[in-house]
C-alpha cells in the first residue's frame, strides 16, 4: 500500500512538473484566438402598444400559432369572448409557420383591420 501511495505521489509530481514546463514554453509565443460566435447586436426595445380605452366597436384578432391541438380550444375561446363581449368583433386567425416565423400578410391584415391582437401560443 505504501508503494502505491509513493508511486501515485511521484506520478502527480511528474505530471505537475511537465505541466509547468509546457505552460512556460507555450507562453513564449502569442496566439490570437477569435470567438466564432462574434458579438451579437443589441436588441432594440419596442414599447408596448397603448391600451385601448374601450373594446366596444373594436376588432380584436386572436392569433393561433398552431401549437398542436389548440384549434378547438381557440374556437371555443372565440365563442365565449363573443358572448361575454358582444360589442367586440373577435377574429380568429391561424398564423403561417411556427411561433418565430414571420407572417407579413397576417400582420398587415391586423394592422389594417384590427385594433388589438392576442397571440394565442397554446401552452
Amino acid at each position: 500500500m505504501k508503494k502505491l501511495v509513493n508511486l501515485l505521489l511521484t506520478g502527480v509530481f511528474l505530471v505537475a512538473s511537465l505541466s509547468v514546463a509546457f505552460v512556460s514554453h507555450a507562453q513564449e509565443g502569442k496566439m490570437m484566438v477569435l470567438n466564432p460566435l462574434g458579438t451579437p447586436p443589441p436588441i432594440p426595445r419596442v414599447p408596448m402598444a397603448p391600451r385601448l380605452d374601450t373594446l366596444t366597436g373594436k376588432t380584436v384578432y386572436i392569433v393561433d400559432v398552431q401549437f398542436a391541438g389548440t384549434k378547438p380550444f381557440f374556437e371555443e375561446m372565440q365563442k365565449l369572448l363573443s358572448q361575454r363581449f358582444p360589442g367586440v368583433n373577435w377574429v380568429l386567425k391561424e398564423k403561417r409557420g411556427a411561433y418565430f416565423d414571420d407572417d407579413p400578410k397576417l400582420w398587415a391584415e391586423i394592422n389594417e383591420k384590427g385594433h388589438a391582437a392576442v397571440m394565442a401560443i397554446g401552452h
